[in-house]
């Protein structure tokens, strides 16, 4: 049996447009810097076998009778690539999963993954957001599947919620996303690499960690949780809504990129928070406030051994249709330029199509080195893209890393109504809804998964476009639903939700 056990830090507001320190900055250390981690450390080798595995969520997923119960499937890699035979599908009617299927839990709705035991073996993290607990509606919760030499099991889970103050309406678990922020135990920090959990709600940020000793794969009591409440940028409110982690400062600890979004008088404006990682919780660096959001992916895209971060900007008042811009990494441990180096839109010089009201180009982020050229590469969805006639039928580009960031030499783009891609263009289908870039059989070329959440009215399907050496290619192309491994598929939405 796992416990997770928590104390809690308030911070008065995480936010602030003006880019305010909100938590103390670190004092001085002597660390040992350590390169990128932002798109070449995974963390989803379930099985440890040494190739990526792809867990996905179907939010909407009739489970025992109950609508949008949801549930997950893990498809488990090897030299010959991602498998549809070898998986598991879980879910809260699986044999020892906490709780049970409920309509409208959203199980999957967000997912992530990490060593957070060190035993070798990654752990995934599944939300949802829409739990109820006691009389407390959407208050949320999440589960944690424990890794092993056979994968995944409900019968090694353990619960996660909010046990200080959990709210109705909360939606814990609304985003995850686990990497080495901290250490456990400060006083001795370079012993213990565990990865840590951070959990979103609409309004709160909170961490997570566990045990010390990988054989007993128990989560014992911390001492400190991170948490943000009433967040008010431009004098507003403020809803949480994606993460990312990258090394951003060249130290020896993950940070931590969280967007949203603006509520109350100004609504839907996007905005991005970084948080610098340090040796313990409480002393957790404020590593700048960048306008744009909701989607945000870390990435060395520039290849100079330091992440950068790419931020989506689809909210009020982007650039018409959403665009794209890249965060380098400065070189110090200062972190990140609060200045972006570069802004894409459709409109960009190079980059198919055109800038249109709704796209939303940028609503979904992933990188990966798609041409095996060393540099990371970025894969840009845009949902609400039209393809001729058929509006809301969504696409896919991918621009290729190089020393100023991204360029769009070698630039390629997707759709349905692409030649060798299967199927067809259809309305609100909102191809691109998530996408990731994979190296499942460990060649040292990423593949796209491109999921289309809205596929047959809601079912979802997800396509997977190979890689080349010139990049993306679709030859060989080929999709798949939840149906195809062996769960559920009438209106689960599946693929909504993608391990980055």
């Amino acid at each position: 049996m796992h416990h997770f056990n928590r104390a809690a830090l308030t911070a008065a507001a995480l936010f602030a447009l003006g880019g305010g320190a909100v938590i103390a900055a670190p004092a001085a250390q002597a660390v040992t810097p350590f390169p990128s981690i932002g798109w070449q450390q995974h963390n989803c080798d379930f099985d440890g076998n040494g190739f990526d595995d792809v867990l996905i969520g179907a939010p909407g997923a009739t489970v025992g009778g109950a609508k949008s119960a949801g549930y997950v499937s893990v498809q488990y890699s090897s030299s010959s690539g991602l498998s549809t035979t070898r998986k598991s599908v879980l879910h809260q009617n699986t044999s020892g999963v906490p709780g049970a299927a409920e309509a409208g839990d959203g199980f999957g709705s967000a997912v992530a993954s990490g060593d957070l035991n060190n035993d070798g073996y990654d752990d995934a993290i599944v939300g949802i957001p829409g739990e109820d607990l006691g009389n407390l509606s959407d208050a949320g919760g999440a589960v944690v599947f424990w890794g092993s030499p056979s994968g995944l099991h409900g019968s090694d889970s353990t619960w996660m919620k909010d046990t200080e103050q959990p709210r109705a309406g909360a939606r814990f678990g609304l985003a995850i996303e686990a990497a080495r922020y901290f250490a456990p135990d400060p006083a001795n920090p370079d012993a213990d690499p565990r990865d840590s959990i951070a959990v979103l709600e609409n309004d709160t940020l909170l961490f997570f960690t566990s045990a010390p000793t990988a054989a007993a794969r128990r989560l014992n009591a911390v001492d400190t949780r991170v948490r943000a409440r009433d967040v008010s940028p431009l004098d507003t409110g403020f809803a949480f809504r994606s993460l990312s982690h990258g090394n951003y400062n060249e130290d020896s600890w993950a940070d931590l990129a969280i967007s949203g979004v603006t509520t109350g008088d100004q609504p839907g404006v996007g905005a991005t928070q970084v948080l610098h990682g340090a040796p313990g919780v409480e002393a957790l660096g404020d590593g700048g406030a960048f306008e744009g959001g909701p989607a945000i992916v870390s990435s060395d895209f520039n290849h100079d051994g330091q992440d950068d971060l790419a931020i989506g900007d689809t909210g009020v008042g982007s650039a018409v249709g959403g665009s794209v811009s890249v965060h380098l990494g400065k070189g110090d441990l200062s972190g990140l330029d609060l200045n972006p180096a570069q802004t894409w839109t459709q409109d960009s010089p190079g980059v198919p199509g055109a800038s249109e009201a709704g796209d939303r180009w940028g609503a979904e982020l992933s990188s990966g080195d798609t041409d095996g050229d060393g540099r990371p590469d970025l894969a840009i969805g845009a949902p609400g893209e039209d393809v001729g006639s058929v509006s809301d039928a969504g696409a896919v580009w991918t621009l290729r890393g190089a020393p100023g960031g991204l360029t769009a030499s070698g630039v390629r783009s997707f759709d349905q109504n692409s030649s060798g891609v299967p199927g067809a263009a259809e309305p609100s289908d909102r191809w691109g809804g998530q996408v990731r870039l994979i190296d499942a059989d460990n060649d040292g070329r990423f593949g796209l998964l491109a999921a289309a959440p809205g596929e047959n009215t809601d079912d979802g399907f997800v396509w997977v476009i190979p890689a080349s050496s010139t990049g993306l290619t679709a030859k060989g192309s080929w999709t798949y639903d939840g149906a195809r491994l062996g769960a559920p598929a009438a209106n689960a939405r599946f693929g909504a939700a993608i391990d980055e």
